[in-house]
């Protein structure tokens, strides 16, 4: 069994980047999530549905280099799950 020094573990999670936050339109989008559309200038704050927002990244990611590509799509994902598990049919 492996033992884990939980004080070691907590000092490197950044709790702060994974907290969320509401848009204006009641989306939740990480402290993470928001600094990266920001970064690539995707105005998430008028977007209804989460939807938009992945249609703004779809529509600029072809553009970008591979690791932009990768940062952008990972945020997607999470957006994109999110949206499925909060909007399907239990």
């Amino acid at each position: 069994m492996t033992d884990y020094k939980i004080d070691e573990l907590l000092s490197v999670i950044n709790f702060e980047e994974n907290k969320f936050q509401t848009t204006r339109y009641n989306l939740f989008l990480t402290n993470y999530e928001i600094a990266v559309l920001k970064k690539y200038h995707i105005d998430y704050v008028n977007c209804k549905t989460a939807k938009e927002i992945l249609q703004r990244v779809e529509s600029i990611i072809s553009d970008l280099d591979d690791l932009e590509q990768e940062e952008l799509d990972q945020v997607g994902m999470s957006i994109a799950e999110r949206d499925y598990y909060k909007n399907t049919n239990k």
